[in-house]
């Protein structure tokens, strides 16, 4: 039996843990999306980030108190560099911005072809090839973008605003490439250096990266309502150390391919918790293009799971 084999096998049999560890951080990613919604009229992308980030990194850096330091070689310096930079700052940064003009379900649909950029990206960076089945599945989630910018221009001229320039639909997909690279730089660090230090790290890399929007972060701060505040906060609290803590637990205990098949669910839980909490649903022709993008991803990794499973070595 092959090693990738063998993971497959031990993939189906997951401790109790690994599988608390991804329910904890679907629900809390699919919260964050409603909740960025919730405070972006208060906050700027880049304000909201920092804090964010900034509550992330106080707790995270708690946790790392007595926990065993492993130096990471000059390699993996870089990978986490480019790990935080991407997937804590630039994600975060353009995942806000996008939620200025996007409902957070149709973001929720866009940034969840994460996971076909992720196996492209093994096939470009890491030598992996790529097959007829990921070419064709990247093809079909890119025409449900595509149905998605539709649905959600036409969305917005019924409404009596125009068609709208479609610069949300191109922040959430920078959202989704940013995603991609964090996971593909993450995995490769978790192969040897801890999840907690490997999150801390990522979280207070991306913080730095973010500090030039210090001075919006403390403007905003002085005019948002108390509720927005508390919201910035859960941000910090929930989707970033503790949702980001219990993902790269899961990552460093199976495979990326498969751990990032199981965000599927997250745009559901993002429009349910839209409608419940703000009546916001998205767009007809944005829900179709929605679920042609997860039956993209879903084609580029049932024709192949060994591949898929290669991903995450």
């Amino acid at each position: 039996m092959t090693d990738a084999q063998a993971r497959a096998t031990s993939a189906s049999k997951l401790p109790a843990r690994v599988l608390i560890a991804i329910v904890v951080t679907l629900i809390a990613w699919a919260s964050a999306f409603v909740v960025i919604r919730g405070v972006s009229p208060h906050f700027g992308g880049g304000s909201l980030a920092l804090a964010r980030l900034a509550v992330g990194f106080v707790v995270l850096a708690l946790t790392m108190i007595r926990r065993k330091w492993v130096a990471p070689t000059r390699r993996e310096w870089v990978l986490i560099l480019v790990f935080g930079i991407a997937w804590f700052g630039a994600y975060n940064v353009a995942l806000n911005i996008a939620e200025h003009s996007l409902d957070a379900g149709t973001t929720a649909m866009v940034v969840n072809v994460g996971p076909i950029l992720i196996a492209l990206g093994a096939g470009i960076f890491l030598g992996e090839g790529i097959p007829k089945w990921l070419a064709l599945g990247a093809g079909i989630a890119f025409a449900g973008v595509i149905l998605i910018g539709i649905g959600t221009g036409l969305s917005t001229y019924s409404a009596g605003h125009g068609l709208g320039d479609g610069t949300g639909i191109l922040w959430a997909l920078l959202a989704a490439v940013t995603y991609a690279i964090g996971v593909l730089c993450q995995k490769r660090v978790l192969r040897r250096l801890p999840a907690p230090q490997v999150t801390f790290l990522g979280c207070a890399i991306g913080a730095l990266a973010c500090l030039p929007f210090l001075g919006e972060l403390i403007g905003d701060l002085q005019k948002a309502p108390v509720g927005s505040i508390l919201g910035a906060v859960y941000l910090g609290l929930v989707p970033t150390a503790l949702a980001f803590s219990t993902w790269a637990y899961a990552l460093s205990k199976m495979p990326a391919g498969q751990l990032g098949v199981t965000t599927y669910v997250v745009p559901a839980i993002t429009v349910l918790l839209g409608l419940l909490f703000f009546r916001e649903v998205p767009a007809p022709l944005a829900i179709v293009g929605g679920v042609i993008c997860l039956g993209g991803v879903a084609v580029s990794r049932t024709r192949a799971r060994v591949a898929a499973e290669r991903i995450g070595s």
